[in-house]
This record gives structure tokens, C-alpha cells and sequence, in this order.
């Protein structure tokens, strides 16, 4: 089955220093209330034909009467599918989320019949690292660039209409990739229906339209029922699936809130696979996401030095005051 990188890959949990969590502080992200998620979760949108990604967000928020949401890609107003929005707080997440790799089915329309072999073969020219010039319509400066494709899988021919997955990096345009193909072929062809199926670890199989978010959260309001707005808001830590992560110890976590960098000596237990300079999660023993940060360390550095800054804080999303300054186990 074709995957995205982070999906299949593994990441063991190496534990560099013992250690109990209070059940005094924190909790777990189940535990929230239905007015901290809403303050700070995620939803996985069916986005409709029509509306832009910003209208869609904006809708949200009027909503649930927020004064912030954000989405994690843009698509095209005639584009459907998967669109992760980020509620209030969450919002800065949206940086880990836009540059997570991307799933697609598309339906392209060639001008004239050819062969299924013909078809695969242009599929395979495709895949890899490809070299694509932005749409002149595009939110990005119009240059050539290097984008990766990491597989597209032809689901069907009917006709003049090819029916192919593709997942791709963030920032790799699927209707020019169909004029790029069109051109190799030398016949007419162009993108006809789009859908986006995957966002870095969210996909179609979880996705809500805003009228089922709407009718979720009057169920909560008008009847107390919080079964079905649990259903649609995610907390914020499920978009932290795809990296890796450090767990520290309850004394390090006040200190991170108030913007401090992770220092060796905070960390309880760390995932495999963190390389120099790569986003980290940061995590309390609860697995709450305390921060994003960038790795000053790789996993074997961090297994091997008592000292030093392993993570560089930038985006903290804990409150401040959540755990005490000195953890009372």
C-alpha cells in the first residue's frame, strides 16, 4: 500500500530517566471539558465546492464565537476534502500540520484515448522528485521548484477519464502536474475533479461537514449532550502524530510554559528517529503537548549527554501555571 513517509515508520521510546507523573496536575487529553476543546482542538472538515479555505474557517468560528481558527493548506474553492482546522489556541499548530505531506484523488479528462501502459508509464515519469512551476493563480512566488511525489496509483480508466491517488509534499499542485503530463503525452488533458484525502495524519475517514459540526455543537448547547461534539473536536495533540517526541519530567514543565528551552536534565524519555534540527513534540508525562520545538540534539546525542539544550522552544500551547514550578510527587 502506497503511504506517506512518517506513515508505517515506527518510532521506538527510550527511556533516559524513570519517572511518576502526579495526579494532581494536568490530565489527560480525554479528560478535557467541551470548552477547552473548543478553545483549543482540532476539526477535521469535509470542505465542500464552493466556499473558500478561509470561508470555511471563518464559519467556524462564528460557530463556536471564536475570534480565531486556522487551516493547515489551502484549496482551491472548486476542491473538496480533508481540511484540518485548528480552534483558538491551537492555531499556531497549523505550522507543524502545512508542511506534513498530502494524499489526493484525481480524476484527469484526456483529449483522446490511449492505453492503460501509455498512462502508467507517465505515472512513473512522475513520481519521485519532479521539478514544477507554480500555477500563474498560486499563493507562492512563481519559480521553479523541487517537489517530491511520493507515489501515484492508478485507480481506473474509463474512457478519456483517468481516475489516479496521489500523495505528494506539501506545495505540489496537482492541476499543474496534469498540464505537465498532458504535455509529455502530447495530447490535451486537465484536472477535472479533485479531492484531498489526506493532511499529514488526518484522512476522509474522519472528516465532518460544517453542518454536522454545527448540529453537534446544538446538541451540546441546547441539550447538554456532549456525545457528539466529542465525536467532531479533536484535541491538539493528535496533530503531533506524525513527529517525534520528548516526555519530561513535571518539575521541567512550568519552566517550558513560560518559553524556557528543554535542557537535558528535564527529559524522561525521548522517541528514535530525532534528527539535528527537526520538529519535536515536546510531552508531558500525560502526554499533553506542552511545546514545538527544533532538536538541538539527535536521539543517540540525547542518549549520550547529561547537559546541554536538547529542544529549542517556539511554539508552547500548555498554559502557564498548569504544573507547579516544582513538581510535589
Amino acid at each position: 500500500m502506497n503511504k506517506l513517509p512518517f506513515e508505517g515508520i515506527k518510532l521506538d521510546i527510550i527511556t533516559l530517566r524513570s519517572a511518576e507523573t502526579s495526579d494532581k496536575f494536568g490530565g489527560n487529553s480525554n479528560e478535557r471539558t467541551v470548552e477547552q476543546m473548543i478553545k483549543s482542538g482540532i476539526i477535521v472538515l469535509n470542505k465542500v465546492s464552493g466556499p473558500t479555505s478561509h470561508q470555511v474557517s471563518d464559519y467556524l468560528k462564528r460557530i463556536f464565537g471564536l475570534k480565531k481558527a486556522g487551516h493547515s493548506g489551502t484549496l482551491d474553492p472548486n476542491v473538496t476534502g480533508v481540511l484540518p482546522v485548528a480552534l483558538g489556541k491551537a492555531t499556531r499548530i497549523v505550522q507543524v500540520l502545512l508542511p506534513a505531506g498530502k494524499e489526493y484523488v484525481c480524476i484527469m479528462h484526456l483529449h483522446e484515448e490511449i492505453s492503460k501502459e501509455k498512462v502508467q508509464a507517465i505515472f512513473d515519469k512522475f513520481t519521485g522528485k519532479i521539478k514544477q512551476l507554480p500555477p500563474v493563480k498560486s499563493a507562492v512566488k512563481r519559480r521553479l521548484r523541487e517537489r517530491n511525489v511520493y507515489y501515484i496509483e492508478l485507480m481506473e480508466i474509463q474512457g478519456q477519464d483517468v481516475l489516479f491517488r496521489i500523495g505528494c509534499q506539501a506545495g505540489t499542485y496537482i492541476r499543474k502536474i496534469c498540464h505537465d503530463m498532458e504535455q509529455d503525452l502530447g495530447i490535451g488533458a486537465h484536472m477535472a475533479q479533485l479531492i484531498r484525502t489526506k493532511v499529514g495524519p488526518f484522512d476522509d475517514k474522519e472528516k465532518w461537514t460544517l453542518q454536522q459540526v454545527r448540529d453537534a455543537y446544538w446538541y451540546y448547547k441546547e441539550e447538554g449532550n456532549e456525545k457528539y461534539i466529542r465525536k467532531v473536536i479533536k484535541p491538539v495533540e493528535s496533530a503531533v502524530q506524525q513527529i517525534p517526541k520528548v516526555w519530561v519530567f513535571d518539575s521541567a514543565v512550568d519552566s517550558l510554559c513560560h518559553g524556557s528551552d528543554l535542557k537535558m536534565p528535564g527529559i524522561s524519555r525521548i522517541n528514535s528517529g530525532i534528527e539535528h534540527e527537526s520538529n519535536v513534540a515536546v510531552m508531558s508525562l500525560k502526554d499533553e503537548l506542552i511545546a514545538i520545538g527544533t532538536a538541538m540534539m539527535s536521539s543517540g546525542e540525547m542518549q549520550n549527554y547529561a547537559k546541554g539544550i536538547a529542544v529549542k522552544t517556539h511554539k508552547i500551547f500548555m498554559e502557564e501555571g498548569t504544573y507547579p514550578k516544582v513538581s510535589l510527587q
